[in-house]
């Protein structure tokens, strides 16, 4: 099974983050995703991906305190271990080890000099919502001793928060001055990838295991390709585009 587990152990990014535990809360969350800010490179895809998913964070942050979600505790926990299965990809690729099929395209090109930011940044939201955000959900189920619909209500309400903020990257991110050339192979490529459809996607994953849960094999089999579908996704939206 190639998908890492959401309680594997943490590791570093390079010599700059010290080893440390899991994130217990959104807090503990947001301060991670700053200490990657502060070591990772310019330009670095990963950092890329990390300073988008930290704008999300701090925005669901903000909806936590002012009453935003319907269940504050669920949706924290739902945010926690979604943010945790981020972590633990990087961590494993700064250890040496396999990450999850769905983030080796961002981990292995990470530098390329022909993959533009917003390539990057697609590359990162496809693996952590395509792939992390099914499981993320049914860890939450578990933790919480709850079924998938009780988690529904607050699941859209962040999907909202990130669909707010999807055209605002996209325009911070996309390079040269006009956005609606079609022929533009970049715009070609962005297009053709939906966050929308990748959420919806997401929580029909989460049902389908949360429904085989005591069918071990058939769970495994369901995201191991969920996993590898995720990953090829990734690596065409990497795709290197000189110029």
């Amino acid at each position: 099974m190639t998908t890492i587990q959401e309680s594997g152990e943490p590791g570093r990014i390079g010599s700059a983050a010290p080893r440390q535990a899991p994130p217990g809360d959104v807090a503990g969350v947001l301060a991670r995703m700053r200490a990657l800010d502060a070591a990772l490179p310019d330009g670095d895809g990963v950092a890329v991906f990390n300073g988008v998913y930290l704008t999300v964070t701090e925005a669901v942050a903000r909806r936590l305190g002012d009453g935003g979600f319907r269940d504050p505790a669920a949706a924290g926990e739902l945010d926690v271990r979604f943010a945790r299965r981020y972590f633990a990809a990087v961590d494993a690729a700064a250890a040496g080890l396999r990450p999850p099929a769905c983030w080796r395209p961002l981990l292995q090109l990470r530098r390329h000099p022909d993959v533009h930011p917003l390539q990057f940044a697609l590359a990162g939201i496809n693996a952590h919502i395509g792939h992390d955000l099914a499981l993320a959900v049914l860890d939450t189920c578990r933790a919480l001793e709850c079924e998938p619909a009780a988690l529904e209500g607050d699941f859209d309400r962040v999907g909202g928060v990130l669909t707010s903020l999807e055209e605002r990257i996209r325009e911070q991110l996309m390079p040269g001055p006009d956005l609606l050339d079609i022929a533009d192979p970049l715009t070609h490529l962005i297009g053709s990838w939906s966050l929308d459809k990748a959420r919806d996607g997401a929580w029909v994953a989460a049902r389908a295991l949360w429904g085989v849960r005591r069918l071990p094999e058939v769970a495994e089999e369901f995201t191991e390709r969920l996993d590898a579908g995720v990953g090829l996704v990734g690596r065409m939206l990497l795709t290197p585009l000189p110029g």
